[in-house]
């Protein structure tokens, strides 16, 4: 194995209580995948039904929940001011707020060399993540922070005022992982390199890590690619992976697919040549087999996990791919044989995800940035207007019910002790069986 016995004896145990613990930890769950192992998750709801609790949190932020036991962590933007805040998952008071930092959201027209965001979302785009011992914040501004559960500031950075100024077009938004016993961080932007004023002092792509307890640098690797421009940028958080006999962390953008050892920061092996774009649409993984989108709506496709390999690998080891209707912000969900993606448009589809062939294909009605949460054989749909079109996650399409809330939602659905956690625009709702 190639990161040591130690490490690796702790990302097992983390893995581990993760998913038996009724956590949603980070982004996209326990595994990283958008799938829950939930029983009991509530069906149908709005907001006289199955809505156990309903509270305003300030605006705004696109972050998901992330939820140790009773603690549900959310971080937003108020005018300048970058919060934490704490929420009691039983009945949705605020138990304690954190005042990060400050920051200004630079808007309209994308200049080269420089942050312009998007109008969908601002600074606190990336999720929050805990371990239960620690709460990692990161901010579109570079601020990187851990504090304690009671809210005391441990440590902080700002990636900025390190390792360089933000490049990415649209503003950067890839969120933390916890790995054993270090926070990871991936920025993934514009190189400039293709500019003869740059041409000799580029912008660098990198993944960097930091001791979770201390705040000290453990490792930093670059991740120049050949992409150019905006095919540089990518949105993606990374995805640890087990394969064979290692842990892999890998990441999808900048027209390449690639794995590094999360001990060392060492990259592993890489797969380049997939041109599609800027990258938004994250990878999963299930049973040895990464399923990831090329970006600006490329080829979905399912690649197996590189285990022993090392160095390039060649495109002839691209098991399928699809190029039909592939989604462009929201991640793929895996559940058994099948895989579920849904276009921004709301195009669903459902893949057999060992051949890539297509087994159904559905429009949704409205407007979709959220990725689906996939639980107890259904597939969730959340849209921007609150529509939850809650379907089976099967090989012919079957829609279960659909649901609705009066807010804007752009963040993912978490899953924590048979609850369902909706971040809106507005506010913060816990759903459920009554």
């Amino acid at each position: 194995m190639r990161c040591a016995g130690g490490l690796a004896v702790l990302i097992w145990a983390a893995c581990l209580s993760l998913a038996l613990a009724g956590n949603w930890p980070q982004w996209r769950g326990p595994e990283g995948t958008g799938t829950s192992r939930e029983q009991g998750l509530p069906l149908v709801w709005n907001e006289s039904r199955n809505l156990l609790w309903k509270v305003p949190i300030p605006e705004w932020g696109n972050s998901t929940p992330a939820v140790w036991q009773d603690a549900v962590f959310l971080t937003a933007q108020q005018g300048r001011q970058l919060l934490l805040l704490r929420y009691s998952k039983q009945d949705g008071s605020l138990v304690w707020q954190q005042r990060v930092g400050t920051g200004e959201v630079p808007r309209g027209k994308p200049r080269r060399g420089a942050q312009t965001f998007h109008e969908l979302h601002n600074l606190a785009s990336p999720s929050p993540a805990t371990d239960g011992e620690r709460v990692i914040v990161h901010f579109g501004n570079g601020e990187l922070a851990a504090y304690d559960m009671q809210g005391a500031e441990l440590w902080r950075h700002n990636l900025q005022q390190e390792h360089g100024p933000f490049t990415i077009w649209w503003g950067h938004a890839a969120s933390p992982v916890i790995v054993g016993n270090v926070v990871i961080v991936a920025v993934m932007q514009d190189s400039l390199a293709d500019l003869p004023e740059h041409a000799q002092h580029q912008a660098v792509s990198y993944l960097v890590a930091y001791d979770k307890r201390t705040g000290r640098q453990k490792w930093k690797t670059l991740r120049m690619t050949a992409a150019q421009a905006e095919e540089c940028d990518a949105y993606t958080t990374p995805l640890l992976c087990r394969g064979a006999d290692r842990w892999e962390l890998v990441v999808m953008g900048a027209n390449q697919l690639d794995a590094y050892d999360p001990a060392t920061g060492e990259q592993l092996w890489y797969l380049p040549g997939l041109r599609g774009g800027r990258t938004v649409c994250g990878p999963t993984f299930a049973d040895g087999m990464i399923y990831a989108t090329r970006g600006m709506r490329g080829d979905l496709f399912g690649v197996p996990l590189g285990s022993e390999q090392k160095g390039e690998r060649s495109p002839r080891e691209i098991a399928w791919s699809q190029s039909d209707a592939t989604p462009d912000s929201c991640s793929p969900v895996v559940w058994g044989d099948l895989i579920f993606t849904i276009t921004d448009q709301g195009v669903a589809k459902c893949y057999d995800r060992h051949s890539g062939r297509m087994r159904w294909k559905q429009r949704l009605a409205g407007e979709f940035k959220a990725s689906p949460l996939a639980a107890e054989g259904r597939v969730y749909f959340l849209s921007t207007t609150g529509d939850c079109y809650v379907v089976a996650a099967d090989d012919k399409y079957r829609l279960l019910a659909k649901s609705q809330l009066d807010d804007t939602f752009v963040a993912s659905l978490a899953a924590s002790d048979g609850l369902l956690l909706a971040r809106g625009r507005k506010h913060l709702y816990c759903l459920g069986k009554r």
